[in-house]
């Protein structure tokens, strides 16, 4: 939830005048926007968040850790970037907080664990209470849907920093897995199946060459854009699409339910797509030694990857490196698991398709592309994608 900054909410004597208002910081906006989020947060807390809104620190009850052998807690920090651009630009707020739950949540889920609690933090030129109530309300929707508690956060006013209508958000999450049953490079097997899962479209990655794209073509953002049905502006504040609550489920489907049992689930690891690229983040969750063709032709980007890099100049590959391309997160699975771990995501509203197999040896040299060789500090596998893309548009992403 987030708060007013403890400075914003001092007092200041019983002068006629308060001098922090003065100086630009108000209070009142501040206390305002928590009485206007207070529902929505609300809303996320279970019988383990103790106390209320407003607190200086969020209380969680961790005894249901006591079901756990070895329970491992897993964090992750994050934010949206400049997304946020847009939403200012065409002053709408409600799906920036999906965005960043989107970010910071998914990646917990990535070594299979479950979300227990998240916080934020806005920081903005200037309080105005129904926008951040939106950024939060959007932030507790996101928050129920991946089954994460909103205990606390902040709301820091900089004048003089950050212009009226600027702000930027950020957040951090808590989750934990059993020790036995973490996701990761050591249970990843040559033959392994590579499935891709589709995204709702550009999710909080590569904004900066989405901008710098509309920009040079003359585009304002409450333009109508002809492709999409909606303004330009809408089409590309399509929200990040949540995998949490639909891959927890897929790795007790096929494993134990229960957080006690290690025995391995047939889902050895997962990628979540965000900057570098597809191939980048895969190769952070493989083995050293193995490697991975994706095959492009297995399924076609979306329409908003396609209009961007037409508009650009750009070819779809030259951007594989900044967009996720319609392939929003990655399952290595084991291969005799691979259809029923597809179907499973289907029956949750995600499109998931086979878009590669593990291998292990020597990398081919074979002039068919260059691989990726693990990425941000992680020495692990290497990735290339191969092939031409599919014609045409599917809205899923998927064969």
């Amino acid at each position: 939830m987030a708060s007013p900054s403890r400075d914003a909410s001092s007092a200041h004597g019983s002068a006629s005048v308060n001098p922090y208002t003065e100086a630009g910081v108000d209070t009142a906006a501040g206390d305002l926007a928590v009485e206007l989020m207070k529902s929505a947060v609300r809303r996320t807390h279970g019988p383990e968040v103790l106390g209320g809104v407003g607190g200086f620190a969020g209380l969680f009850d961790a005894s249901a850790l006591r079901s756990y052998a070895h329970p491992l807690l897993a964090t992750s920090t994050d934010g949206v970037g400049t997304k946020v651009a847009i939403a200012q630009a065409i002053d709408k707020h409600d799906t920036i907080g999906l965005d960043l739950v989107g970010m910071v949540v998914d990646d917990i889920v990535v070594v299979g664990a479950k979300p227990l609690f998240m916080t934020d933090y806005i920081a903005c030129g200037k309080v105005f209470p129904e926008r951040i109530a939106d950024i939060v309300a959007g932030i507790a929707r996101g928050c129920s849907e991946t089954g994460t508690a909103l205990v606390g956060g902040e709301t820091a006013e900089h004048p003089g920093l950050l212009g009226p209508h600027d702000y930027d958000v950020a957040g951090a999450a808590t989750g934990v897995v059993e020790a036995g049953r973490i996701l990761g490079a050591d249970r990843v097997r040559p033959g392994d199946v590579v499935l891709a899962l589709a995204s709702s479209g550009l999710h909080s990655n590569g904004y900066s060459l989405v901008r710098h794209i509309v920009t040079r073509a003359g585009i304002q953002y409450g333009d109508h854009a002809a492709d999409f049905g909606t303004t330009w502006g809408e089409a590309l504040l399509e929200p990040t699409r949540l995998y949490t609550a639909p891959l927890l489920r897929l790795i007790d489907t096929l494993s134990g339910s229960t957080p006690t049992e290690g025995d391995a689930s047939g889902v050895h690891a997962l990628s979540h797509v965000t900057g570098g690229g597809i191939a980048a983040n895969l190769a952070r969750v493989l083995p050293r030694g193995t490697w991975v063709d994706l095959d492009r032709s297995t399924w076609s980007p979306p329409t908003v990857f396609r209009v961007l890099a037409d508009l650009g100049g750009l070819e779809l590959e030259a951007t594989e490196g900044t967009w996720n391309l319609g392939i929003g997160f990655v399952a290595i699975v084991a291969a005799e698991q691979a259809d029923a771990a597809a179907s499973a995501l289907a029956r949750d509203g995600i499109a998931a398709w086979r878009v590669g197999v593990v291998q292990d040896g020597t990398v081919p040299a074979d002039g068919h592309g260059d691989f990726e060789q693990g990425a941000k500090g992680v020495d692990g596998g290497a990735v290339r994608l191969v092939g031409a893309y599919r014609d045409g548009d599917n809205s899923d992403g998927a064969n």
